[in-house]
C-alpha cells in the first residue's frame, strides 16, 4: 500500500546537505520535523502504569509528539512478585543510528531510569547528537528513594549519572536523589528547608537551570522545591492523597517535559503537574486500585492543557 501511495503522490526521497531526509510530493517539501518532538528514554513496562507506558500518553495530551527509546522491557514493573525482563542496551545504539538516518529533531530529550554504565553514555552519546539550540534536556535522575540508593547504583553510576545532569537543562530529582547529587547526609536535611533549597542550588550550579525537588512530606502536605536560576525559588504544596504509588514520578517528569517544549512557565508546570497526579491519585483511591497498579489518570486525561 506505501508503495501505491508514493507513485500516486509522485514522492521522492532526498537528501539535503545535512544528510537529512526530505520527501518532495507533488512538488510540496516535506519534513519529519515539521511538529515538535520529544525523545523520551526509559523502559517500558505493558503493566503498572510507569515508564514510557505513561509518557507516551501524557505528551501526545499536551500535543507534543512522545518519541520512544526504550532501555528495557519489562511485563510488569519489579514491585510485583514476578515479571519478565528484556535488556535492551544493545539493541539501543542500532535503534538510534536508524533515527540519525531519518534526520530527526527534537525539540525535548527527557530521560527516565538507566540502569547500567553503558546505557548513561549512550544517553549523553545521544544528547550531544541530537540537541540543538531549540531542544531542552529534562533529565529524572533515578538513583534511590527513601534516603537509599538503588541496588544497581554503585559510586561509579551514581558519577555518570552526575555527569548527565550537567548537561540537562531540567532535573527532576526526588529529596533522596537530590543528596546523592549533592552528596547530603538525607537524614541531615530531610526536615530542613534550608538546606533542601541549598541542594537545588547546587544541582544548578553543575548545569541544568531549572530544578524541582520533589516528594518532600510535610505533615499532612507533599512538597516539590522549585529552583529556577535568577528566577524564582520556594516550595509548592499539595494536600497528601492516599500512599506512594507506580508511576507518579514519570508523569510528573512527561508533563514537565511537554511544558518545557510548549513555553510554560517552570513553576506553573510543576503546579499543573502536581495539581494532576493529586486528582489521579483521588480517583485510584476510590476505586481501591492496588498501590502497584499505579494511578488511573486515564479518566481526567483530556484536562491536561
Amino acid at each position: 500500500m506505501f508503495t501505491n501511495y508514493r507513485i500516486c503522490c509522485k514522492i521522492k526521497l532526498i537528501y539535503d546537505k545535512n544528510f537529512e531526509l526530505y520527501y518532495i510530493r507533488n512538488g510540496a517539501y516535506m519534513s519529519h520535523n515539521n511538529q515538535k518532538k520529544i525523545a523520551v528514554i526509559n523502559d517500558f513496562t505493558g503493566f503498572g502504569k510507569c515508564s514510557i507506558a505513561v509518557s507516551l500518553p501524557v505528551i501526545s495530551a499536551l500535543k507534543v509528539q512522545c518519541c520512544l527509546v526504550p532501555t528495557s522491557i519489562f511485563s510488569n514493573h519489579t514491585a510485583y512478585p514476578e515479571y519478565f525482563f528484556d535488556d535492551y542496551t544493545d539493541k539501543m545504539e542500532e535503534y538510534i543510528d536508524n533515527w540519525k538516518k531519518l534526520g530527526l529533531e527534537f525539540e525535548g530529550i527527557s530521560t527516565g531510569f538507566l540502569g547500567d554504565a553503558k546505557q548513561i553514555e549512550i544517553v549523553k552519546s545521544f544528547i550531544r547528537y541530537f540537541k540543538k539550540d531549540n531542544t531542552v534536556v529534562i533529565v529524572d535522575p533515578v538513583m534511590g528513594d527513601y534516603g537509599v540508593k538503588y541496588a544497581t547504583y554503585t559510586e561509579d553510576l551514581c558519577r555518570r549519572m552526575k555527569e548527565l545532569v550537567e548537561q540537562a537543562d531540567i532535573v527532576t530529582p526526588n529529596i533522596t536523589e537530590a543528596c546523592i547529587l549533592t552528596g547530603n547526609d538525607y537524614d541531615k536535611v530531610i526536615n530542613d528547608d534550608v538546606e533542601i533549597a541549598k541542594m537545588a542550588e547546587k544541582i544548578s550550579a553543575s548545569g541544568p537551570k531549572k530544578v524541582v525537588i520533589t516528594g518532600i512530606n510535610r505533615e499532612n502536605y507533599i512538597c516539590d522545591y522549585v529552583y529556577e536560576k535568577n528566577v524564582t525559588n520556594g516550595f509548592l504544596k499539595s494536600v497528601k492523597v492516599g500512599g506512594e504509588r507506580s508511576g507518579t514520578g514519570d508523569i510528573f517528569s512527561a508533563i514537565i517535559s511537554a511544558d518545557a517544549v510548549n513555553n510554560v512557565e517552570f513553576k506553573t508546570s510543576v503546579e499543573k503537574a502536581s495539581k494532576f497526579i493529586r486528582e489521579c491519585l483521588v480517583i485510584s483511591e476510590e476505586r481501591d486500585i492496588p498501590k502497584e497498579d499505579g494511578v488511573c489518570f486515564e479518566d481526567i486525561l483530556t484536562t491536561l492543557r
